[in-house]
């Protein structure tokens, strides 16, 4: 029997409790009648005293959410199919706040926002319960982000760092990457202590077999579970979507553990709201979106926090998604979420073409935390990369005039294209810290200025493979008491395996 079954035998129980015992105590149970039906909401009357997101039984125990609350009626979201509900058929209120089942048994597991399985196993045995919705941690109850979220992208981690508690929002347009930087960042905290939640809002089926496959051919699911909703849902089931995986992830994050969830995508969440509003007759406002449209996406996303260690410490890291229509990244929703979250990182579609991928526009991207989560080793690298790559770009841009350039310019143009070159990286392979200090130290240094570009990953692969012999060095690297003498030690070693790869090139 599944969690939300529960909840309704429990509720049908003491409804008819309450009516064979009507001559002892008359009111025992509200009972109201549906006045309407529409696509996923049914508006009722009768039911005076329902709280908001109260878990209400129409007919024959289709569950609904209370989510308009006039004086005459009561907009209810409904939360599964409506087949067989007609006008004039019993609500009956439950008397209970719509609740989720949480716990350690989730992990590995694909279930809906309401706890049922959809990997075909049976229920996971839960044995705590919370509310879809509850307040974000109080500003006493926070502390500050200074803890990375190791990515394994390189162009991540050295310019847009992520720290962990921190929500980091990932635009784009579709089919540019935006839910493979987050299936990266998932599958880089296998060696870690990170529980994961992939909520899927409203995609297809096809994609979410995708992912979850991904997932599992990797190894993610030992630490990972997925809160799974498709596009064909009810609107209600996919409003609440979000909100249920963000009280699934933290139960974890009282725990005192590190927690990051993705949210694919927040577009569709506010579609799915729009539609929802449109039909309880809420005024529309901008884009037909009710006025209210910020307060739901702020309210999710500031559950996402570090808490201090006398509050457990735990962190909930939080990846929105959302699509962008022709790249127009100051359309409502885009920059509703752009003044929530804490930076973004922005996918361009013309980088994605010309096969720079990930197609990440520096320029469009921040992080707000910035070096404060990022270890101290990339901070010796990170200034001086971004200041170059800035530097490119707009020379870049300049050089397509078909002016002349003056030697230091074209210096700059060719060691800007290897930089560009070395950020490149395939989908799925996360790399770790040390590996990425190496190869952006080595770029940094200007190693590989006379490299032909299409051999700067064949360099790449060598040089690390070398570098990795020396484990004391690349250990060293990511302490944060890393002097100088190591860096130099560093340098020593790129130098001579360069210099090496160039001899046995030449005999070739």
């Amino acid at each position: 029997m599944s969690f939300l079954e529960k909840n309704i035998n429990q509720a049908l129980n003491a409804h008819e409790k309450g009516r064979r015992n009507m001559e002892y105590s008359p009111d025992s149970r509200e009972v109201g009648r549906v006045l309407s039906l529409a696509r996923g909401v049914a508006q009722v009357d009768g039911l005076t005293s329902v709280r908001s997101e109260e878990l209400i039984l129409l007919g024959n125990g289709i569950p609904g959410m209370a989510l308009d609350l006039l004086p005459n009626s009561i907009g209810v979201a409904l939360l599964g199919s409506n087949t067989g509900l007609r006008s004039g058929d019993e609500a009956v209120a439950s008397g209970t706040v719509l609740s989720v089942p949480v716990g350690d048994n989730l992990i590995g597991r694909i279930v809906d926002p309401l706890g049922n399985p959809l990997d075909g196993g049976p229920v996971p045995e839960t044995y705590e319960t919370r509310t879809v919705e509850s307040e974000a941690p109080p500003i006493l109850m926070r502390a500050p982000v200074d803890t990375p979220m190791a990515s394994g992208i390189k162009v991540i981690d050295t310019l847009i760092p992520i720290g962990r508690g921190q929500r980091e929002l990932i635009l784009g347009d579709r089919q540019t990457g935006k839910t493979s930087i987050a299936l990266d960042v998932i599958l880089n905290q296998k060696q870690g202590d990170v529980v994961c939640v992939y909520c899927a809002i409203g995609q297809r089926g096809a994609s979410v077999a995708r992912v979850i496959d991904t997932l599992r051919n990797h190894g993610a699911m030992d630490y990972t579970f997925a809160v799974v909703v498709e596009g064909d849902a009810p609107s209600g089931m996919q409003y609440v979507a979000p909100y249920a995986a963000t009280s699934m992830a933290e139960y974890f994050m009282e725990q005192g553990k590190d927690v990051l969830i993705v949210y694919d995508d927040l577009t569709r969440h506010a579609q799915a709201y729009r539609q929802l509003s449109l039909l309880m007759r809420r005024p529309p406002g901008r884009e037909a979106f009710p006025g209210d449209i910020f307060y739901i996406h702020s309210r999710l996303l500031e559950r996402s926090t570090r808490l201090k260690p006398e509050h457990g410490g735990g962190t909930l890291t939080a990846l929105p998604i959302v699509e962008t229509e022709a790249q127009n990244i100051s359309a409502y929703i885009p920059t509703n979420l752009i003044s929530i979250t804490d930076g973004q990182i922005y996918l361009s579609p013309v980088l994605f073409q010309k096969g720079m991928l990930p197609a990440i526009d520096v320029g469009k991207s921040v992080s707000r935390v910035g070096g404060r989560a990022q270890p101290k080793a990339y901070r010796k690298v990170s200034g001086d990369l971004r200041l170059t790559y800035s530097q490119f770009q707009e020379l870049e841009a300049f050089a397509r005039f078909g002016t002349r350039l003056d030697k230091d310019t074209r210096s700059r143009i060719d060691h800007g294209l290897r930089v560009r070159e070395l950020l490149k990286q395939n989908r799925f392979s996360p790399l770790t810290a040390a590996r990425q200090i190496v190869i952006l130290w080595t770029v940094s240094l200007g190693l590989l200025d006379d490299i032909e570009l299409e051999r700067i990953s064949e360099v790449q692969d060598y040089l690390l493979a070398r570098m990795d012999d020396n484990f004391e060095l690349m250990n060293q690297l990511v302490q944060a008491d890393a002097d100088d003498a190591i860096w130099d030690e560093l340098e020593k070693s790129v130098v001579l395996h360069m210099r090496k790869w160039r001899e046995a090139d030449a005999a070739a």
